[in-house]
């Protein structure tokens, strides 16, 4: 029996996902997410490109064969988190759902849990 994805990608979030690693020049392993100590409540999320899987890495297989690998140190953060990508006036990009946040910063930069 499979276990449950610990994340969900949103269709939207998936295509910003593909444009950026067509974009990137070089061929990847996938994008990798993680959280770091970052802002007034304490901790942020962060993307990168991923050359290689560490291999203690979470891998989420992601439609056509795109991969989000989540950081070792990140996964007890995000179980449960939706990741989607959102437009609006004032902005755009990746935005986090996580039921595990207890708090957020005035200015969404960073949570807690």
């Amino acid at each position: 029996m499979a276990l449950p994805s610990p994340i969900s990608v949103t269709p939207e979030a998936l295509v910003h996902i593909k444009a950026l690693l067509d974009s990137r020049g070089k061929p990847s392993e996938g994008i990798r997410l993680g959280v770091r100590s970052k802002g007034c409540s304490g901790l942020s999320y962060t993307l990168e490109y991923a050359d290689d899987a560490s291999g203690f890495e979470e891998v989420v297989e992601l439609e056509d064969g795109v991969k989000l690998l989540i950081d070792p140190k990140a996964i007890m953060f995000v179980l449960g988190t939706e990741m989607d990508y959102e437009v609006n006036k004032m902005e755009e990009g990746f935005v986090f759902r996580n039921p595990n946040e207890k708090g957020r910063c005035g200015c969404g930069e960073s949570f807690h849990v």
